[in-house]
């Protein structure tokens, strides 16, 4: 299995693709996500927001400010950077954003609620032995936020 590096600037981050809502299945996100060849996060507008400033505005009035910073942080990333998930089994896949932010309006992905995405190239599964022990510890840490694994770049 080849990793993907990032730039030298680019990062690498954890990306669980799980919505922070308690009514939305789990997998159903990582399944659209990496069908689709996206990564992203949640936070359902409806209707849709027409503008990236549409998004960030109407996500704060809705989700709260964390959640608008969350967002802000996710479409900052640089094109490059490489993320991490996890499947349903326990193993781990690498990809690389290959694009910027749009909001995807599609009703799959509201009931996913993976709706604010970007392009991703998923690399082959791997079993966890075979990740970068800082992504292991993150995802035994728990959550469902998208965030920089700090040990890796």
């Amino acid at each position: 299995m080849t990793v993907p590096t990032p730039g030298p600037t680019a990062g690498v981050f954890r990306a669980p693709m799980r919505s922070r809502r308690d009514d939305v299945d789990p997998g159903l996100a990582l399944e659209r996500a990496l069908d689709l060849g996206l990564v992203g996060i949640g936070g359902r507008l409806a209707p849709a927001p027409t503008t990236w400033a549409d998004a960030l505005r109407r996500t704060a009035v809705e989700h709260g400010e964390r959640v608008a910073a969350r967002l802000e942080r996710f479409a900052a990333v640089p094109d490059g950077a490489v993320v991490w998930t996890r499947d349903r089994d326990g193993r781990c896949r690498s990809g690389t954003i290959t694009g910027g932010w749009r909001y995807d309006p599609a009703p799959a992905a509201y009931d996913a609620d993976l709706v604010h995405v970007r392009p991703c190239r998923w690399a082959a599964a791997v079993e966890e032995h075979r990740a970068p022990a800082a992504v292991v510890a993150t995802f035994a840490r728990g959550g469902r936020n998208f965030q920089r694994i700090r040990a890796l770049g």
